[in-house]
């Protein structure tokens, strides 16, 4: 689940067959060498790139680095090898090179911190034999202290969520005191799924994240193009409204679960806890080269109200790991403190 960002490229030439997270720009091509292939990609990103600024990248370095690698006669192994290590000084989740013997990619956002998430341990320790499978929801209620907690795990953006599915849910949840839901390794999809779920949690209409794109080929060129706002959902059943609701994330969240998170972050009775997410606030746009390779990145930003920008991922307001003690134990630090806040 938390790679679908490059296999969802695989059919990229369908322009219509894109997810709707993505945009596809094809200029006509220049000579195909590897030279004018080089040129082609770090012009390209030059112009469109969006976190140049943030991430405090000098792509000109990056050019004087790699373009004296790029020669005339280069096997296609040797030019990708070197087309990769450009693309990799980006530092980002949602950029990748296509060929036909390799897929480029930077997962470091994640591999370099601690999982945070065990679904094996979830299905036996917690999950059990007594949960429901609501479309893409696996739902149970816990009672825990006293109380009892509606729980939601949410693996993927890419599955759609249907009204019905959560009518269902939240009418099974109408006595829980409160609701948490985990989007622990949920790398992304369809960013129509976060206010699908987001807006059963609303009772008016507020912005929850603005979306900018790029006005021009300068590095700091966007204008604001969207505001993201709310659309409350009248639910007979359930109102999470006023109850306390707790998101858990670790750093596989990327994208859309990025995003939904940072949103759900601007609710007063939400609460993030476990590890900050991976990031990819910006949505790609796709480009071929002239070798017919195709490679993509980031080319919009996603802030939230105050200007925080969800490319370095959003904070959480309980920082818990899981340590391999429990983990041995069979137990789930994180969710263990989510049921302490209710």
């Amino acid at each position: 689940m938390k790679r679908y960002w490059f296999f969802c490229l695989v059919c990229i030439s369908i322009a219509g067959a894109l997810s709707s997270c993505e945009k596809l720009f094809i200029k006509p091509n220049p000579e195909n060498t590897a030279v004018e292939n080089f040129e082609h990609l770090w012009k390209t990103v030059d112009e469109k790139y969006s976190y140049f600024e943030l991430k405090r990248i000098n792509w000109d370095s990056v050019y004087q680095v790699y373009r004296p690698k790029v020669y005339k006669g280069m096997s296609n192994d040797s030019l990708f090898r070197v087309l990769d290590a450009t693309l990799f000084t980006l530092r980002d989740g949602h950029v990748n090179l296509w060929s036909e013997f390799n897929v480029s990619r930077n997962w470091q956002w994640y591999l370099d911190y601690p999982q945070n998430f065990n679904r094996g341990l979830l299905e036996r320790n917690y999950w059990g034999n007594d949960f429901l499978i609501t479309g893409p929801l696996i739902n149970k209620t816990f009672r825990r202290n006293g109380k009892n907690i509606g729980y939601i795990y949410y693996g993927s953006f890419s599955s759609t969520i249907s009204d019905f599915d959560l009518d269902y849910v939240l009418n099974d949840f109408k006595n829980t005191d409160g609701l948490i839901i985990d989007i622990r390794d949920n790398g992304g999809g369809l960013t129509t799924e976060i206010y699908q779920l987001l807006n059963r949690f609303v009772d008016d209409k507020r912005v929850v994240l603005k979306s900018y794109e790029k006005g021009g080929p300068g590095h700091g060129d966007f204008y604001l193009s969207l505001e993201h706002k709310t659309e409350p959902v009248s639910n007979e059943h359930v109102s999470y409204i006023q109850k306390p609701i707790v998101v858990l994330t670790n750093r596989s969240c990327y994208s859309a679960a990025t995003m939904f998170a940072g949103a759900m972050s601007e609710l007063p009775q939400v609460r993030i806890v476990g590890d900050v997410t991976g990031g990819g606030g910006g949505l790609p746009v796709s480009n071929q080269l002239p070798n017919g390779w195709y490679f993509r990145f980031s080319a919009t930003k996603t802030v939230l109200p105050n200007g925080y920008d969800l490319e370095s991922g959003v904070p959480v307001d309980i920082r818990q790991d899981m340590s391999t003690a429990s983990e041995n134990a069979g137990i789930d630090d994180i969710l263990e403190k989510a049921f302490t806040l209710f």
